[in-house]
């Protein structure tokens, strides 16, 4: 992963409500979900969780495909562990201190 594409995957997810939008998702599974089913489950307008669903899949946290009437969306959880990479080469895993797990 290059910082640009790291960039975008942490700004995107960097929002409240998008960060809802993506748990939900990576909870579904790859049977994923539907903009109503999203929107209903979390209480977001269907404007604004446009917006949002839209700042996602730019990002390439999620995806949408087309199921009858309807756009199921799924999170592509092999780009947030490649930003976990990214960011462990990145800001060095050996700054942390002896005995504290995962704390910088």
């Amino acid at each position: 992963m290059e910082s640009t594409q790291a960039l975008l995957a942490l700004s995107a997810i960097g929002h409240a409500k998008r960060l809802a939008i993506f748990r939900l998702l990576v909870a579904a599974g790859l049977s994923g979900r539907t903009a109503g089913d999203i929107g209903n489950e979390l209480g977001i307008p269907g404007a604004t969780l446009s917006f949002h669903l839209k700042k996602l899949a730019s990002a390439g946290l999620i995806t949408a495909e087309p199921r009858c009437q309807f756009v199921c969306y799924r999170a592509v959880i092999d780009v947030v562990d490649d930003l976990v990479a990214y960011l462990t080469q990145t800001c060095g895993h050996s700054a942390r201190k002896p005995g504290r797990r995962g704390r910088l």
